[in-house]
């Protein structure tokens, strides 16, 4: 399927591995021109030697200032921003007992409002010009409450909220938003969580990774391409009527309607 994305100017927040790297790769595959953004020179290098050319950029976005410039120093190398991808951050898996207002609040600066500080100057600028698409990849621990992730999921629920409601916002100025709430995937970040949910359980990491991958009803973790494949038909013109809504990728481990 020809999704017409060529030529479409995408910027992605944690482009530099995990998911944010497979969606700059399946982005440069259907002929857009990406750039990508961490706070990491050394893993923006790497993610070079894989993408070859794309446009970089060095940037804390749980800073509104340096998101800003980097949503500047973007738009000033590739043009305007037609698509932004945002999946940066992760907040610390902590156990409930360990859990203090700054482990909430640092879990909100580093998931939340690294999707919000990119999101406010973008859907502006996308409003202003009357077209545009911003795809949030959040996590299912919005929706399902984790004991070990109780500060990530809140942060999670607040920016699948705000998802929904700029979506509703900016809809009448040609914007679609869309959020993406992947399970388990076989990332760097999924050793973290099985490194904590090990702790609480006093179980090996290899143990409490079986006993997660016992829970999906597919029988396995998602890989990262799995979810850029819907992060980019989501973007792309073919979806022109998707917004305002949070897809789930969970292999169905929650069976809910919502």
């Amino acid at each position: 399927m020809n999704l017409d994305l060529d030529g479409r100017r995408v910027l992605i927040t944690g482009g530099s591995k995990g998911i944010g790297l497979a969606c700059a790769k399946a982005f440069r595959a259907e002929g857009a021109l990406v750039a990508i953004a961490s706070r990491s020179d050394a893993n923006l290098a790497a993610a070079r030697a894989v993408l070859g050319e794309a446009i970089t950029v060095a940037a804390d976005f749980a800073d509104a200032a340096a998101a800003r410039a980097a949503v500047d120093r973007v738009e000033a190398a590739l043009g305007p921003i037609d698509i932004l991808v945002t999946s940066a951050g992760a907040a610390r898996r902590t156990p409930p007992d360990e859990l203090t207002p700054e482990a909430w609040r640092a879990a909100m600066d580093a998931k939340y409002f690294t999707s919000i500080n990119a999101i406010d100057p973008v859907v502006k600028l996308m409003a202003a010009r009357g077209r545009g698409v911003i795809v949030n990849i959040i996590g299912n621990g919005g929706k399902v409450a984790s004991p070990i992730h109780l500060p990530g999921g809140a942060a999670n629920a607040a920016l699948m909220l705000a998802t929904a409601g700029l979506a509703n916002a900016y809809a009448p100025k040609g914007v679609r938003i869309v959020g993406i709430n992947p399970g388990l995937t076989q990332t760097t970040r999924v050793a973290e969580g099985m490194r904590a949910e090990a702790a609480q359980r006093g179980i090996t990491e290899a143990e409490a990774l079986q006993r997660s991958i016992e829970r999906i009803p597919l029988g396995r973790l998602a890989e990262a391409e799995e979810i850029a494949a819907v992060v980019v038909f989501a973007a792309s013109p073919r979806a022109s009527y998707l917004t305002g809504t949070i897809i789930t990728m969970d292999g169905a481990s929650s069976p809910v309607v919502v």
